[in-house]
């Protein structure tokens, strides 16, 4: 039989309501959400399941609420009998991954993804920088592209997510710049993202290195199943690994494509997208259809995931 790995979605998936009808189901989910607003000393919960969107959509607010919806969704497979063979998280989701291989501590990962949303949001002031989704890149001229639009600020390729689909991020100037370039050059479309700062590039290093005092003073075990990380799209066993990849991250680009590639080459031929949105499971559906998902984010996604892990 094929493989089984459990996939996190990272900023972008979240949605007012996400996570209450797993609450209200499973008092394993429920208690996570319990633990969440006990670490964070106000209640992540509520922004959960009601809004308002205008605060959830905060990156402080968004990466701890995705992380903690991801977390209870795992913690309701696991109560079904469900264990993964192998774990990947987009982005912020590498987090969730390493609470589900048994790396990290579910309160130690939520306030440092409270933390890492806050410095993200400070590195770079409002308006200065920008991200923008390009659908069908020209790939084989994307460096030369970013290098001539760059025009001594910041573009670069922020997440590979699938064949179709890229994310360049950096100075908003720049980022418009690229667009239009990539666009001129055969690209379908370029969607500027709303998104409150220009995450995995270059201007994130003041938020990388504010996140390594966290990061140091956190305890990581070693996996109990291996991660696949983003910034080299590599098997990670190691405590010390999964730390150091971590703190890549922050500037470094989310090589989804690649690291999903890899889960197939690693033998996983199933895969279930832990929390809120269908975000992996479509760009699975890019990268290699052979590799069969189901989401699981509420509980009546159940069946779904029954049919596919039975």
């Amino acid at each position: 039989m094929s493989k089984i790995a459990f996939l996190f979605p990272g900023q972008g998936s979240q949605a007012a309501g996400m996570g209450k009808a797993l609450a209200g189901q499973y008092a394993c989910a429920r208690a996570v959400f319990q633990e969440a607003d006990e670490a964070l000393g106000f209640a992540i919960s509520t922004l959960c399941f009601e809004g308002p969107d205008e605060q959830l959509r905060l990156t402080e607010n968004t990466q701890p609420a995705l992380l903690t919806v991801s977390v209870a969704a795992y913690a309701a497979l696991r109560e079904q009998g469900y264990r993964p063979e192998l774990v990947a998280g987009h982005s912020l989701g590498e987090y969730s991954a390493l609470v589900a291989a048994g790396s990290l501590k579910f309160a130690d990962a939520v306030r440092l993804v409270r933390n890492r949303g806050r410095y993200m949001q400070e590195a770079v002031p409002a308006g200065v920088g920008a991200m923008a989704a390009i659908l069908k890149p020209p790939m084989e001229k994307l460096d030369g592209i970013l290098a001539e639009a760059a025009q001594g600020e910041v573009v670069s390729a922020a997440n590979f997510n699938s064949p179709d689909q890229l994310v360049i991020a950096g100075h908003a100037g720049a980022v418009a710049r690229a667009s239009e370039a990539l666009k001129a050059a055969g690209a379908k479309r370029a969607v500027p993202l709303p998104v409150s700062a220009p995450f995995h590039c270059a201007l994130m290093a003041p938020a990388q290195e504010r996140l390594k005092a966290d990061l140091d003073a956190t305890e990581f075990a070693d996996l109990a199943v291996p991660l696949i990380n983003n910034v080299e799209a590599k098997l990670v066993t190691t405590g010390a690994e999964a730390r150091a990849g971590l703190y890549r991250q922050v500037p470094g680009t989310v090589r989804w494509t690649e690291s999903m590639r890899r889960l197939a080459a690693e033998g996983v031929g199933r895969a279930v997208e832990c929390g809120a949105g269908a975000v992996l499971s479509g760009l699975m559906r890019q990268i290699d259809a052979s590799v069969k998902m189901a989401k699981f984010g509420e509980p009546a996604d159940l069946e779904k995931v029954h049919e596919l892990l039975a």
